[in-house]
């Protein structure tokens, strides 16, 4: 009897229409644009008016309408009444139209577009320890580690793209990868690539923290130097000439001095103290006194970076993200010219270790892994990237080329200072995390670069504290701004960290390799080779020989991690 009283019409499942796509949100069975007579469209050009073609669509929406209650979901529009995404207009009571823009009908990007795009990404800080990553591994281990880093996260890569493309009978089209992560091991799979990717992200934001407080001290100390006209004396640690470059920690062997709080300068005696040429000591030692690298500056930080974290809406710094092509640009042109004038000081000593230069093969190669996995890393976010590429056919060929420019640039880079660097006088062990630190405050090529970075990362920290926030907050609570307390309490958790690191241990070779190893291998080793993996079971293609090389990658990313901490 039941059955006799349902209607003839079941009812238009509203999941139907959303898995196929939105324009702005908005869902295809609800969206009822209704007529007006002809009046001027709100468009760029004000004369536009509503055409006949848009007047009979509306007019078809319109009679649906009324063929029910507007409560009934019966007799929803069908897709074929409804107007392409293109062509879809908003009209008002008031005469007039509004256009919707957005959902598949937006703007692509041809190849040389993507390929940049993806290359300005992954550009970040890790390209100021590869030079440092080359000296630990060795000179010619270093590069093979690095080329075959970068093959082997770039073929990770191409798997987190392809993985929502293998779940059958699902519009994916909408997907990222941790949806996929939470298609095939569940709430397990979504909430670990979510820590995993806040790893990444958080340990990013310490590394900027870092590098600010770095950037910020030596830029002072630059105009405080100029003003005063203060200069520093020669020391056994510097090189001297038109070109000179420094080692900051000759006396600790492994640089972990660089953890040490309380030094704040560049040329140092065997008591860290400095020698001053000027008119009034006791002033300088004021000021080093109140700028002091790891004792004040990070604290100053919060002052300017902790408000910007708090605002809604991060647009307004996304529209400076082109400051970080022009800050790398500028960082390959500086480089090129320190190695002209340095020249080359290269000598292959394969298994010995000599005074002034380092062997080629070095035990601690993995924290040069780990620093590239850093480096190689947009696995989270490169399926978004590739959804705005115009020849979807040429995702393939655009990542790859994409990859190869970012590790010639790593390569070009890290070659060059590890070559150019003078030894002697100096030991190649020298070079710092940060290489930029190997030359003099007073130097106006680096003072530039050092100035550049600075804005550019006070621009870039508020945006990576807003994806932070989103993920965070949206998964947690579902919504991207619950209140104020909420996201200042976050906030006030990540400022803190950057803090504690700047002061306590402002290693940033060793912050970047410890967090590019953790979310590495969740999200660039193991994730993406077990859903390929079981995509390929479940489609009855597994392999012995791909499951062994799937499994060897994993094993790989589990060593990458525990050489970081036996190193």
């Amino acid at each position: 009897m039941e059955e006799d009283n349902k209607p003839l019409l079941d009812s238009v499942r509203r999941g139907s229409y959303t898995d196929k796509g939105s324009t702005d949100s908005l869902d295809r069975g609800a969206r009822r644009p209704f007529h007006v007579e002809h009046r001027n469209i709100v468009e760029n050009d004000p004369s536009e008016r509503v055409s006949a073609e848009a007047s009979v669509l509306s007019s078809r929406v319109h009679y649906y309408s009324r063929l029910t209650a507007a409560s009934d979901r019966l007799l929803s529009p069908p897709d074929h009444v409804i107007p392409c995404p293109e062509e879809l207009y908003v009209y008002s009571p008031l005469g007039m139209a509004f256009k919707v823009t957005g959902g598949d009908g937006g703007a692509k990007n041809p190849s040389i577009v993507t390929i940049f795009a993806i290359w300005n990404t992954m550009m970040g800080t890790s390209i100021l320890s590869i030079p440092w990553g080359i000296k630990q591994a060795g000179f010619t281990l270093g590069i093979i580690l690095l080329i075959s880093m970068g093959l082997l996260t770039l073929y990770c890569c191409l798997r987190v793209l392809k993985s929502p493309k293998s779940i059958p009978y699902i519009d994916t089209s909408d997907w990222e990868f941790p949806d996929v992560c939470k298609y095939y091991f569940g709430k397990f799979g979504q909430w670990s690539s979510l820590v995993f990717s806040m790893v990444s992200l958080i340990g990013a934001m310490v590394v900027y923290w870092v590098l600010m407080s770095n950037f910020l001290f030596n830029t002072g100390k630059f105009i405080y130097n100029y003003a005063h006209n203060v200069s520093m004396s020669d020391t056994e640690f510097g090189t001297n000439g038109s070109e000179r470059v420094i080692c900051p920690f000759p006396d600790t062997g492994d640089h972990k001095g660089n953890c040490s709080s309380g030094i704040s300068g560049l040329y140092l005696n065997n008591n860290n103290n400095y020698y001053y040429y000027g008119n009034d000591t006791s002033d300088t030692a004021v000021f080093d006194r109140w700028w002091s690298k790891t004792n004040t500056i990070p604290f100053y930080l919060i002052i300017l970076l902790l408000p910007l974290l708090n605002f809604r809406s991060a647009s307004f710094f996304a529209r400076f993200t082109f400051l970080g092509t022009i800050s790398v640009v500028y960082l390959i042109i500086l480089v090129t010219l320190k190695a002209i004038r340095l020249g080359f000081h290269l000598e292959f000593h394969w298994l010995e270790s000599t005074q002034f230069y380092v062997p080629e093969f070095r035990l601690l190669f993995p924290q040069l892994t780990g620093v590239l996995t850093l480096a190689f890393f947009i696995h989270n976010c490169i399926i978004t990237l590739m959804k705005s590429n115009k020849h979807q056919e040429n995702n393939v060929r655009d990542l790859s080329v994409a990859y190869l420019l970012v590790g010639l640039t790593y390569l070009y880079v890290g070659v060059l200072i590890f070559a150019a660097f003078p030894s002697p006088p100096l030991s190649k062990d020298c070079i710092e995390p940060n290489f930029l630190d190997n030359f003099p405050s007073s130097d106006v090529l680096v003072f530039v670069a050092r100035t550049c970075l600075l804005f550019q990362m006070t621009t870039v920290y508020p945006l990576l504290g807003y994806l932070v926030r989103v993920q965070m907050m949206s998964q947690v609570f579902g919504k991207h701004y619950p209140s104020f307390f909420h996201v200042f309490t976050l906030n006030i958790f990540i400022v803190g960290t950057g803090v504690c690191m700047a002061k306590y241990y402002p290693n940033i070779g060793s912050i970047i390799r410890y967090s590019g190893a953790t979310c590495g291998l969740a999200l660039v080793f193991v994730f993406p080779s077990l859903v390929h993996m079981i995509s390929q079971k479940r489609r009855g293609e597994l392999s012995w020989p791909s499951a062994i090389f799937h499994s060897l990658l994993i094993v790989l990313g589990v060593a990458n991690v525990a050489g970081q901490f036996f190193m």
